[in-house]
């Protein structure tokens, strides 16, 4: 700078105007440097850098280049170039000299905070690419350390543009406690549930949930800081926050899609004036049934025997033990679903009677299909409620409903017949 000065004083500049054009000289030169600095490194390096990355087989440094971390870091050149060029060049200025260092001190913060988000987005779509079973909420972490990056650089500028050191600053954020647990009250709950939500694996991306309270019933699809994000089954979005999860409770039915079927249960009321013993008629045509051969020809041999053995009245059927047509119907159903195709029936499979009520005697079916894919599922259940329905007839049993239009027609078409004296 010495050098420069005097150069321009050899040339006849004026000495008070001498320091003043030297060092815009000196600054229009160090720009230059920086310019050409800047620009010849990062596209050499930012070719090398992407040709390797190409060559190589892993995911990450691709991610890298996806989301500009190397970019960003080349983006550190100028403002570091400037904090230590502005010595030599503003050493006449002080003042200004301090200000100058100040800037870049500033843009290098915000680079940095810039790298860093950027270094996060790379790492959480790697982790959620390659990590898609993990328990861990990768997205949570993330944006926790986004807000810990925010929060050291807003600490960091505040206390250098009020010339204090940020060890000062942080020891006076005490009386603001309070309201820094207000403002991130929502972060601080979300991160904690968060933290129990994945160390009890209560919840991950792609588990169907089911919330009443916030209208949300379907498939977990982002798990976030603050909230979880599930889309219902008519494709609308529930946001749900993280922390209520913890505090309210809701339905997980991960179990089921790991289990070897989807719960089937139903169940039909049976008009109880339709229940009667079976006679010899109603035998000989259930034996048409197959899946009835084998149990009617064990239970008729297990009741002729005991009947015999204990020389039973027979001119009485409540005195003999016969078989009923709802008896006979349990059988069948047991052996119907035992045989179907999309029954599991390895897992429970139940059939019994409900407590009778005035509207008929419920028989409730509880097995489990094998097919847990909601669609499939229900055209399983459909597929099986229709069966038994159009075979209750078959056992001369009704189902019990109120009276219908129909009902009320068909009985004023065929009126009873007073009884003749």
């Amino acid at each position: 700078m010495t050098s420069l000065i005097r150069l321009l004083r050899n040339y006849g500049i004026a000495p008070d105007l001498t320091v003043l054009v030297a060092t815009i000289i000196a600054g229009v030169l160090a720009l230059a440097v920086i310019i050409v600095v800047f620009v010849l490194i990062s596209r050499i390096l930012l070719r090398v850098i992407t040709h390797l990355a190409a060559r190589t087989s892993t995911r990450l440094d691709d991610l890298l280049l996806k989301h500009n971390v190397f970019t960003g870091l080349f983006r550190l050149i100028p403002p570091v170039l400037i904090h230590l060029l502005s010595a030599p060049v503003l050493v006449y200025y002080p003042a200004t000299l301090l200000l100058v260092r100040d800037f870049a001190v500033l843009s290098m913060i915000v680079v940095v905070v810039v790298v860093i988000f950027s270094l996060l987005d790379a790492l959480l779509e790697f982790f959620s690419e390659f990590s898609k079973e993990s328990r861990v909420p990768v997205k949570s972490f993330v944006q926790v350390t986004k807000t810990l990056a925010v929060s050291i650089a807003l600490v960091v500028v505040v206390s250098k543009l009020m010339g204090k050191s940020p060890l000062v600053f942080l020891g006076g954020l005490g009386a603001f406690t309070a309201v820094l647990l207000l403002i991130f009250k929502n972060s601080i709950l979300g991160f904690v549930a968060g933290i129990q939500l994945s160390s009890n694996n209560l919840v991950r991306v792609g588990d169907w949930i089911d919330m009443p309270k916030y209208e949300a019933d379907g498939e977990v699809t982002d798990i976030s800081l603050v909230t979880v994000s599930v889309q219902n089954w008519d494709k609308t979005i529930s946001t749900i926050p993280a922390y209520a999860l913890i505090s309210e409770g809701f339905r997980n039915w991960r179990g089921m899609n790991e289990s070897g079927g989807r719960r089937i249960k139903r169940s039909l009321n049976i008009d109880m004036t339709s229940i009667r013993f079976c006679d010899d008629a109603m035998l000989v045509r259930l034996q048409h049934i197959q899946l009835l051969r084998e149990y009617l020809d064990k239970k008729t041999a297990e009741i002729d025997k005991y009947n015999r053995r204990d020389e039973i009245d027979d001119r009485f059927e409540v005195n003999e033990r016969r078989l009923t047509n709802i008896g006979i119907f349990r059988a069948y159903l047991s052996a119907y679903l035992h045989h179907h195709p999309k029954v599991n029936a390895s897992m429970s499979l139940i059939i019994r009677y409900l407590e009778p009520t005035s509207n008929g005697l419920p028989i409730e079916i509880l097995v489990f299909s094998c097919e847990k894919e909601w669609a499939a599922f229900e055209q399983v259940q459909a597929d099986i409620l229709d069966h038994i329905i159009a075979v209750l007839s078959y056992f001369d049993l009704r189902i019990f409903q109120y009276p219908g239009s129909y009902t009320v027609g068909k009985s004023a078409r065929n009126p009873v017949q007073p009884v003749q004296e």
